[in-house]
């Protein structure tokens, strides 16, 4: 913790359920296992990792992928706006497509051969 008390780093998983990307930790660590989720472009391997103020996260949610980077760290799971107000959506448009479609369950997870994984790029 920091002089002021306030914490410098949190839990993934707990901050996907405070930011509302996830409903549970459960869910958060589905997101995890599938591989559907970045920390400052790896892939991020246990709930318990830390996270930090200025962070880029990138989920892979359904059919779409956001990307958002961390402004401050919640205390809490509070309304919608308040969980928007401490991240930012980063424009996709600069990214490389490739990265983009990368984010995306791994191949092996989604029931798709290897060989035929690598073809799509």
């Amino acid at each position: 913790m920091t002089q002021a008390g306030r914490r410098d780093s949190i839990r993934i998983d707990r901050l996907l359920v405070y930011l509302r990307l996830a409903r549970t930790r459960s869910a958060a660590q589905t997101l995890i296992d599938t591989r559907a989720l970045r920390r400052n472009r790896n892939h991020v391997l246990r709930g318990a990792e830390p996270v930090r103020i200025g962070d880029v996260l990138t989920v892979a949610i359904g059919g779409t992928v956001r990307v958002i980077e961390l402004l401050t760290l919640p205390d809490r799971r509070g309304p919608p706006a308040e969980a928007r107000s401490h991240y930012r959506e980063v424009d996709g448009g600069g990214l490389d497509p490739k990265w983009q479609n990368a984010i995306a369950a791994s191949p092996s997870i989604a029931g798709i051969p290897p060989a035929a994984s690598q073809d799509r790029f």
